[in-house]
């Protein structure tokens, strides 16, 4: 089953509740994406199904929106006791964070507590989240398992249970915990929507296994057209030591708004951020290295636009849901063709336009061409530009007054700058 081309159709012509319908409208959500056209009409009638959509696609509200109003509003879900009727497994802290702002958006008028669960926090703060209600969870699989252990997360009456980037899930190594939660559930009627770019086999073997009879739905009709149509692809090759120099002259390119730079190492990350920062571009850092309460403090500040840079590892990317972010830049290479889908997929979003630019090492080309073969992306073998390379400026309409700073050195957002080595001294005798 695939989208179709006519005019997409209102939240409010597909059935949606009113309250629901209100409040998208006041953040300017009127008209569905392909994949929420496919899944509300299905997901509103509880029969289960397998959602298959590229990240930014639309897919949160694609499952969030019939499961607050199935919650809200249908006979078959047991009155509210303050007890979860709904819950929403994600394998990140920062997509439970996303989705819960989400839900919590479309639900604003509807008498519903949306609590979000995930590692990193104490437990007895978010245990008393839990009991002063919780109708609908966000959760990552870690916590909710061991929430659930303690006696603290009832789940014997959760009524629609969505599994969102299960092939993320699978990577991160989290399908033993996602097989126990749907374990847990068996003992009660509910509904599953499962939700992945892919369709790996352990994953068509969980469905097999937990779903009954679900409808595959797709949002795009074809597996070869693995990137956004609205994404134009820059990759050339870059010198190692050239490459912040590349990046301070992209980053003043005409229209460059919200930007996300991808790094290998979280080492890298951090040191990019630096240097940006040192250069006077406002930034922010999300990698491993770095405690819950920075990465969160980073993610708002470039959510908000407090900064419009952010410098990430692929890992701690994963939660980033921001419809505008007008450029991606592979700083290195990714490690194989699904995460390079998965970083240039955070632009070029909801129908808007991005740019997606790869600098490729010259000792990175053997795995850039892997990437570009498997994706069918014809470049194998990019042109080498530096960053005073006219070809680079005419690519990506970098103006001819770029300069190496654009203002005073500033500090990275989430992280404490890194220390150089300075020269060891002797001692005094």
């Amino acid at each position: 089953m695939s989208a179709s081309k006519s005019s997409p159709p209102t939240f409010a012509a597909l059935g949606v509740a009113a309250e629901i319908c209100e409040a998208l409208t006041s953040r300017g959500i009127t008209r569905t994406f392909a994949i929420q056209e496919l899944t509300l009409p299905i997901a509103l009638s509880g029969q289960d199904l397998i959602g298959q959509a590229r990240t930014g696609m639309g897919k949160t509200y694609g499952f969030g929106v019939p499961l607050l109003d199935r919650v809200f509003d249908d006979a078959a879900v047991p009155e509210l006791d303050g007890t979860p009727r709904g819950l929403i497994v994600v394998p990140t802290r920062e997509l439970a964070m996303q989705v819960g702002e989400d839900l919590q958006v479309a639900a604003r008028h509807l008498p519903l507590k949306v609590r979000t669960i995930y590692g990193g926090r104490p437990y007895a703060e978010q245990i008393r989240q839990i009991k002063k209600g919780a109708d609908v969870i966000v959760g990552t699989p870690g916590r909710l398992i061991d929430l659930h252990q303690q006696g603290e997360l009832r789940l014997n009456k959760v009524a629609v249970l969505v599994l969102d980037e299960a092939d993320e899930m699978l990577d991160l190594g989290f399908l033993p915990d996602i097989e126990k939660l749907l374990r847990a559930l068996e003992g009660n009627k509910h509904q599953t929507m499962l939700f992945s770019a892919t369709m790996p086999g352990p994953i068509v073997t969980l469905a097999r296994n937990f779903l009954h009879k679900p409808l595959h739905i797709r949002a795009e009709s074809g597996e070869s057209d693995q990137t956004h149509a609205t994404t134009r692809k820059v990759t050339f090759q870059a010198h190692r030591m050239d490459k912040v120099a590349v990046l301070t002259r992209v980053l003043q390119a005409d229209g460059r708004g919200r930007t996300i730079i991808f790094t290998r190492t979280k080492r890298s990350a951090a040191t990019v951020a630096d240097q940006l920062a040192e250069r006077g571009f406002k930034v922010g850092a999300v990698h491993g290295d770095l405690g819950q309460g920075a990465r969160e403090k980073s993610l708002a500040a470039f959510r908000t636009g407090k900064v419009d840079i952010l410098v990430a590892t692929d890992i701690a990317a994963r939660g980033i849901d921001v419809d505008d972010v007008t450029h991606v830049i592979n700083y290195q290479v990714p490690d194989d063709p699904m995460t390079f889908v998965h970083r240039i997929g955070r632009t070029g979003r909801a129908g808007n336009e991005g740019t997606a630019v790869t600098l490729v090492g010259y000792d990175e080309l053997a795995k850039w061409r892997v990437i570009n073969d498997e994706l069918n992306l014809d470049t194998p073998e990019p042109p080498q530009w530096f960053s005073t390379s006219p070809e680079l400026a005419d690519a990506l309409s970098i103006p001819d007054d770029a300069s190496d700073k654009v203002g005073a050195p500033t500090r990275v957002i989430g992280q404490v700058k890194m220390q150089r080595p300075g020269p060891r001294k002797g001692r005094r005798r």
